[in-house]
């Protein structure tokens, strides 16, 4: 007597298996509408969703009970069970509908197959088909997973491609409303103040440090656009007045060497400026080796402006030689006079033939005016070099 090939299904299973394929093929139509019906019922999010989306989502659960079928009648063939079911929805609508709501939607088809499995499977195969379910479900909940991945990653690459464009826009000076739309695509609220810091990028993955500087901000309460320009790690902050504490904040990830704050604008389009005042003193910060880190940018005033930068020249001639000379040429005598006297109160003094009391009250003045105090040293550099650009100024007849 011949003996039975192990590998060959017994005729009876053979002829449950198929009975239980083919009441399954003429119930899917059923089941896929039950399970509608059931998201309907059960799923405020489904219900509160567009006619169109919830279209695409019915297609998304027929089509996984028709994988389901397809899979039951061929479980030894290996088969994309992404591409079968989420290949029939549009690449969208993985924006439109959560994870969450996916594993949901899953959820809910699948809860309706089960329940539908004594009716379905053929007398005596009912085990078969459970445990045919179970497996499917397994493998669809990773199939789900991978779907969200891949979405999810593609969405990271053009997202820092736009932020990259947005960056070296506001780096460039060539921010303009189409950056402020791809910004926008990004997240970013247009908060009332803006700041740029900037510093050297630390070696290794750029994706690391962008990524460092994201948690900072988050813990920050900040709003982020950054990226790795070149050796530069570039941030543009907003949602705070004070650009040494954004810097503070954000300092962590940057590489060694000097950090410059750029002052406060109103918006985006503004930061163009607060880009170049930062990147100029990047550049100058070289002249001033006892330059706190992070620093400011308008701390960097004098070395920017011996540097070439024609905004720190106009700045400090405008914000310093200008109200002093509109105080009265006292001010700007006694000031000069001072320094030249190396800070000495008396000095100065005995050169203006008044009393140093006199001298103590117009340096008072000059601090009222100016906001930088000739007592202290960093910022009696500060007058100095103004006051050289200011007297420049005024006998250039083109200024």
């Amino acid at each position: 007597m011949p003996r039975p090939d192990p590998e060959q299904p017994p005729a009876h299973d053979a002829h449950l298996h198929a009975a239980t394929l083919k009441r399954l093929e003429q119930s899917s139509g059923r089941l896929a509408a039950n399970a509608i019906a059931r998201m309907d019922e059960s799923l405020p999010w489904y219900r509160a969703m567009p006619p169109e989306n919830r279209s695409w989502i019915g297609l998304v659960a027929q089509a996984g009970i028709a994988a389901f079928t397809e899979w039951f009648r061929h479980p030894e063939t290996p088969q994309a069970i992404s591409t079968d079911v989420f290949g029939t929805a549009p690449r969208e609508l993985t924006r439109a509908i959560t994870l969450r709501q996916t594993v949901e939607m899953v959820r809910t088809t699948i809860e309706v197959m089960e329940a539908a499995i004594e009716e379905v499977a053929a007398p005596g195969d009912e085990s078969l088909l459970r445990e045919a379910l179970l497996v499917y479900a397994r493998e669809i909940a990773f199939a789900t997973a991978q779907v969200y991945a891949q979405a999810a990653e593609a969405r990271g690459a053009w997202d820092a491609r736009l932020e990259s464009l947005v960056v070296n826009a506001v780096l460039s000076g060539e921010a303009d409303e189409g950056a402020v739309s791809r910004a926008a695509a990004l997240g970013w609220n247009s908060p009332e103040h803006v700041c740029v810091i900037l510093g050297t990028a630390p070696d290794g993955d750029s994706e690391l440090t962008v990524e460092a500087i994201r948690r900072a901000a988050r813990h920050a309460k900040l709003q982020v656009l950054t990226g790795v320009l070149g050796n530069r790690l570039v941030v543009i902050a907003g949602g705070s007045d004070n650009p040494l504490q954004v810097a503070k904040g954000l300092i962590g990830p940057y590489a060694a060497g000097p950090v410059v704050a750029g002052p406060v604008v109103p918006d985006l389009l503004a930061a163009t400026r607060s880009a170049q005042a930062a990147a100029a003193g990047l550049k100058a910060c070289l002249a001033w080796q006892d330059a706190p880190r992070p620093v400011l940018a308008d701390d960097l005033l004098p070395e920017r402006a011996m540097a070439g930068d024609p905004a720190a020249r106009d700045q400090l001639v405008e914000e310093i030689y200008r109200p002093l000379e509109e105080a009265g040429s006292a001010l700007l005598e006694t000031l000069s006079v001072y320094l030249e006297q190396a800070s000495s109160l008396e000095g100065a003094a005995r050169m203006l033939f008044v009393h140093p009391n006199t001298v103590r009250y117009r340096l008072r003045r000059v601090t009222d005016v100016t906001g930088w105090s000739p007592s202290d040293v960093r910022s009696a550099f500060t007058l100095r070099i103004a006051l050289i650009l200011g007297r420049l100024a005024a006998a250039d007849p083109q200024s």
